[in-house]
């Protein structure tokens, strides 16, 4: 048994959870964690802010199912960090936050930039505590761990104060418990099987969860064996290849769409790893009258639109496979729902050509993916280009498209692209963002170039809140305060050190993008974008019709 003082044996936990970075700012309160990771082969990535930090754990933790671990000192560092936590939390993310904090000898009474950080992130975590006693260290870290990583995963939160991480600790980290498979029970086997045999027109709603579970072969051989279509939320993009047949692509868009008439028409909602947060089971199922079997990896959330008939929880992969074996569906027709995928690819394809400037969302995205391979990421922002990204951008591959939903984190593309890169430098990553969301954490910008890792940040430029504004005209039938000035981003990008290009025509889109790609250094790219799509789109919306049973 070695003999630490409590920062280094926190260290010393964090590399037997085997963490490779540890993202954040330092202070005076978190010093000793600080020495303790320079001797460590962790390494630490020192940002410009910490919110930047928490969302490059956030998307560290998206696509490894390992926790990103974010570290801050106290008081505004703390309150820095919350944003990225909370959505890691709301979006099932595996997430340690670490932050520093004044001794205990000075938390009874008024001291400079206190807070009481365990009441303040308890509402924005699943678990979150105070190291009191240096001893407990290897427990709390293991715990913090478990619980980060265990299904539905999310946040955890540890402060440590500066004089408890000085104090001297005998002991060492804990063993790592191996996490078993739960198999769902043969009755909720049955019953589901059954229920799925004499559905006509069934309908699956793959999400995120089915991801988090490594699920996208058993789901895509449950849909194919069964001849059953698939929807994907937001953020589960890519649990069924779009170019499969009877994927239906991208559900959870506020407004009608086309494929809200595949929910209109079905007779059994098969949900997959599907999070409530997702996508609010009152947009498809206001009446609470579709009914639900549910497979997942735990029980269902309560929700007055959202009561299965069946629940299936287990190892979703297994679930699938034995719900195969016992479901009959030979004879069947195919659900009508099928014949939506040829409006749906129709209205992808109408913009392909498209050589209006500035240029519309759907254009951009149809270049993107054209230039992205199967296997490449991008990272989502939000604003209104988002709600182009999750209906145009399509994913054969789980986790190539990454979104927050749950949370709806504007800043989170650039740090995103930076995590993104260092879990896989092999692959291109663009950071798609609008000039809002890009303007709120462009500093990491500079990270990015220290990191070494470069990735294109591709811009849809308006020049204003364009999401807002888009709801703004719906509602109330004009925009307000959603205007605002930009630098010149090209400009901006040369004097980061990296480089910077301005489309001016839709012709130069993809050897621009290609261009960036190819370079060892980030990129930014100013794209105008023409916004006057969005309220054609709600006219759309409105007009839609749907006849295809």
């Amino acid at each position: 048994m070695g003999e630490y003082n409590a920062a280094e044996i926190l260290v010393r936990c964090l590399e037997n959870e085997g963490v490779e970075y540890v993202f954040g700012l330092p202070g005076e309160e978190n010093l000793h964690i600080l020495e303790a990771l320079i001797d460590s082969p962790i390494q630490f990535i020192t940002t410009r802010h910490e919110q930047g930090a928490a969302f490059m754990a956030d998307v560290y933790g998206r696509l490894t199912g390992k926790a990103g671990v974010c570290l801050s000192t106290l008081g505004p560092g703390a309150t820095n960090l919350m944003t990225g936590v909370a959505d890691a939390n709301l979006d099932g993310a595996p997430l340690v936050a670490i932050t520093g904090q004044v001794g205990t000898d000075r938390m009874h009474i008024e001291s400079h930039q206190y807070l009481d950080l365990v009441a303040m992130f308890a509402p924005v975590t699943k678990w979150n505590t105070q190291i009191v006693r240096p001893n407990n260290t290897p427990e709390i870290i293991r715990k913090a761990f478990k619980i980060a990583q265990t299904e539905k995963p999310g946040a955890v939160h540890i402060d440590l104060p500066e004089n408890i991480a000085a104090m001297t600790v005998q002991g060492q980290p804990l063993r790592i418990d191996d996490r078993e498979k739960t198999y769902a029970s043969y009755r909720s086997i049955n019953a589901a099987a059954a229920a799925i045999s004499k559905a006509v027109n069934p309908l699956i709603l793959a999400g995120n969860g089915a991801i988090r579970a490594n699920a996208s072969e058993a789901l895509t051989e449950f849909a194919t064996q069964l001849n059953i279509p698939v929807a994907n939320t937001f953020m589960g993009k890519g649990a069924v290849p779009y170019t499969h047949p009877l994927s239906l692509w991208t559900v959870g868009l506020q407004q009608r769409d086309l494929i809200s008439c595949a929910f209109d028409d079905t007779d059994l909602v098969i949900a997959i790893g599907y999070d409530l947060i997702e996508y609010s089971p009152k947009k498809w199922n206001p009446e609470g009258k579709i009914p639900i079997v549910h497979i997942g990896e735990t029980p269902a959330e309560i929700d007055s639109s959202y009561i299965p008939e069946v629940e299936v929880f287990g190892d979703i992969s297994d679930s699938l496979t034995d719900i195969i074996k016992r479901c009959d569906r030979l004879g069947k027709p195919t659900p009508s729902a099928v014949r939506l995928r040829t409006q749906i690819r129709e209205d992808y394809e109408l913009y392909a050509e498209d050589k209006e400037f500035p240029i519309k969302p759907q254009k951009i995205i149809h270049d993107l993916r054209q230039v992205m391979e199967p296997s490449d990421i991008v990272i989502s922002d939000v604003g209104a280009h988002k709600m182009w990204m999750a209906r145009h951008y399509h994913c054969d591959c789980p986790n190539t498209c990454i979104i927050s939903n749950g949370f709806a984190a504007m800043g989170i593309a650039i740090p995103g692209a930076i995590a993104a890169k260092l879990v896989h430098p092999d692959k291109k990553v663009v950071a798609v963002t609008g000039d809002g969301g890009f303007m709120m954490n462009c500093q990491e910008l500079e990270t990015a170039l220290r990191a070494k890792t470069p990735f294109v940040t591709l811009i849809f430029n308006d020049n204003g809140y364009g999401l807002i504004e888009w709801k703004q005209i719906n509602q109330f039938g004009h925009p307000a305060f959603v205007d605002f000035g930009n630098p010149d981003f090209v400009k901006f990008a040369e004097s980061m050190g990296v480089k910077g290009y301005r489309v001016e025509s839709a012709a130069e889109l993809v050897p621009t993008l290609k261009e960036a790609l190819a370079a060892d250094v980030p990129a930014v790219i100013d794209c105008p974008v023409d916004y006057k799509e969005n309220l054609r789109f709600s006219q759309k919306a409105g007009d839609l019709s749907c006849e295809i049973g």
